[in-house]
This record gives C-alpha cells, structure tokens and sequence, in this order.
C-alpha cells in the first residue's frame, strides 16, 4: 500500500503557484487551470494530452470539457488535500499543453497560429 503524501499549507501552495505555476489558482481544496481553445479540435487534443499524462503518473484530475475550454482539478483525494503529486502533474501539463516548438527554435516549426485553418489552442502571453 502507497502511503498517501503530506498535504500542503496553503501559504505554501499559494507561494508556488505564484512562483511555479502562475496561471493556476487555489480554489475549494483544488488546484486549477483554465486552457481556452479554438474549438471542439482543440479541447479534444487538450484532453487527450492531459489524459496521457495522467494515466502515466497514476494521478488523475478531475476535467471539466467544453467546446473552447478544459478546466483542470487537482487534488489528492488519499491526502484529502493538495500535495506535491498535485504541483508536479500541473507543472507537466503545463508544459506539455503550452509547449510552442516554433518559439523554441530547433527543427520542429510548430502549429502556424497566424492561420485560423490551424490554430487549435489560445497560447498564453
């Protein structure tokens, strides 16, 4: 049996979402995140890619599925509150959802977003 991680004080949670994670928030005992996309193409390939990253890390959130728009839920419900299990699943959806190759420079150019035929999700600033 997996002992359940410890819960997190939520001065700290607020400082590493501040720090680490500044488009997410703490609300009702959750971790949160709004992606906005493009439409039904988007927020399917949205939570697909959350999904993958999920069942990889045995650790799954809760999703609310829109048509332009996935809310992501974190919390460990074994703990009864946010752990670091919680702040590490984020930081890698973070990463994976707003991965931009074309920014990055390299061989890979990236979705050409100037053209709506194949902008799928609405990049954070």
């Amino acid at each position: 049996m997996t002992v359940s991680p410890p819960v997190l004080a939520d001065d700290e949670i607020q400082r590493r979402l501040a720090a680490e994670l500044p488009h997410w928030y703490l609300e009702d005992g959750w971790l949160r995140r709004k992606y906005r996309t493009e439409g039904w193409k988007g927020t399917l390939m949205v939570v697909n890619t959350i999904g993958h990253l999920a069942e990889a890390a045995w650790h799954h959130p809760d999703l609310t599925v829109s048509y332009a728009f996935v809310i992501v839920k974190l919390t460990t419900h074994s703990s009864k509150g946010i752990t670091e299990r919680d702040f590490a699943l984020a930081q890698k959806i973070e990463e994976v959802v707003q991965w931009q190759p074309g920014l990055a420079g390299g061989a890979l150019e990236g979705t050409p977003n100037d053209d709506q035929r194949f902008r799928y999700i609405k990049y954070d600033k």
